[in-house]
């Protein structure tokens, strides 16, 4: 009997494992593709109490995130300019009800960006540290490293 309740838990908890890691995925991947102009999406993804290390060495919480974008949205009312966003080789750990997860994000223009504001290709890494609280996992704290381009060597 013992070994029975053993390998039920094991069970139990590798689906928890699996979930969360399904959950997270998602999470992101939702995050992304309204992470350009979705408010509502920043707000769900973000917790209160975000500590945000931006490419550009600054650091802020929500509530500038969320300023920021609302003022963006004002100010660009009349273009559809816009970025789109994809993470490559997600590397997702969980600790329980803390996970990082870490992706290179790849950031080009978007189909919909008639301004041209981004003309090119740029990539980060991105570090997050996410909490589940009341069933819900949200970015803790998250650190931005923007990665230079390429450039050729000089044996080319």
């Amino acid at each position: 009997m013992g070994l029975t309740v053993l390998a039920l838990a094991i069970l139990c908890a590798s689906n928890a494992f699996a979930n969360d890691q399904k959950d997270l995925n998602s999470l992101l991947d939702q995050f992304l593709a309204g992470a350009s102009n979705d408010i509502a999406v920043h707000e769900r993804f973000w917790a209160d109490d975000l500590i945000y290390t931006s490419s550009n060495g600054q650091r802020f919480g929500k509530k500038k995130i969320i300023q920021g974008m609302r003022e963006a949205a004002s100010e660009n009312e009349q273009t559809t300019a816009s970025v789109d966003y994809r993470a490559e080789d997600t590397d997702i750990r969980l600790f329980g009800d803390t996970a990082v997860i870490a992706f290179r994000l790849v950031a080009e223009p978007g189909s919909a960006d008639t301004k041209n504001k981004q003309t090119e290709i740029t990539e980060f890494f991105n570090t997050g540290t996410f909490v589940k609280r009341d069933g819900k996992w949200q970015a803790v704290a998250w650190q931005a490293t923007k990665i230079p381009p390429a450039t050729p060597s000089s044996g080319d």
